[in-house]
């Protein structure tokens, strides 16, 4: 079973969206799906909007499609992307 490193860009459906429940929304959701220690990191976008990037291991074997609707599903979230999906060492 090998594990890729997935990069996904997570867009606000707002610039006044909170990002950081945004955040804490999104590490619920992957850690219901079984990532652990998903690393987060926030990119200023343009005219206040910032882009929520969540970095996590996950398994090769396993469609990211499933995820990627879930994310979708919560509220404040208006765009979910693949940006990077590697495969690790190991």
């Amino acid at each position: 079973m090998s594990i890729v490193a997935v990069k996904i860009k997570i867009m606000p459906d707002s610039p006044e969206t909170d990002i950081i429940k945004t955040e804490k929304n999104v590490k619920a959701v992957l850690e219901k799906d079984g990532v652990k220690n998903p690393k987060f990191e926030v990119q200023p976008i343009a005219f206040g909007l910032k882009a929520l990037i969540a970095m996590f291991g996950w398994p090769e074997e396993e469609s990211l499609d499933g995820l990627e609707e879930k994310l979708k599903k919560i509220k404040e979230i208006g765009s979910v992307q693949v940006i990077d999906i590697r495969r690790a060492i190991g």
